[in-house]
């Protein structure tokens, strides 16, 4: 079954104007700022993003992990630096792309996997930039 959203309808949900500590606790204020549109804030260009659920722990120093729910522009440019979803010699990964003097990279985010260099014969393919990474606790 797939998950799909319906962006002719906006989803708003309260806005508190107070800011939670996350050190000790301080007065919350009793009042709602305004109301935030999740698809507009998450979802800027809907035609261009999809979602895709990370497996695994080689992007974990990123904020990554197994089972977050990942959102993805294909509009977006990946520039060196970004986080992408791309198709590496037949697997979908996600990893940062790093150019360095013209040479590509996958990077992970966990020191136990290697960074790989993208070589021409590479079968590779960029699908979109991640600009979102949802997860639970």
């Amino acid at each position: 079954m797939t998950d799909k959203i319906d962006d002719s309808l906006p989803l708003t949900v309260p806005l508190f104007s107070a800011h939670v500590e996350a050190g000790f606790p301080s007065v919350a204020d009793d009042h709602i700022e305004s109301s935030l549109d999740l698809q507009t804030h998450l979802i800027p260009r809907p035609a261009a993003t999809f979602f895709v659920r990370a497996k695994g722990d080689s992007m974990i120093g990123a904020g990554i992990f197994s089972g977050d729910l990942l959102v993805v522009d294909k509009s977006i440019s990946p520039q060196s630096g970004s986080i992408i979803i791309a198709l590496y010699q037949g697997e979908f990964t996600v990893k940062r792309l790093i150019i360095d003097k013209g040479q590509g990279y996958l990077k992970a985010e966990n020191p136990a996997y290697p960074t790989t260099a993208i070589t021409q014969v590479d079968a590779f393919e960029i699908w979109g930039t991640v600009i979102h990474a949802i997860h639970s606790f």
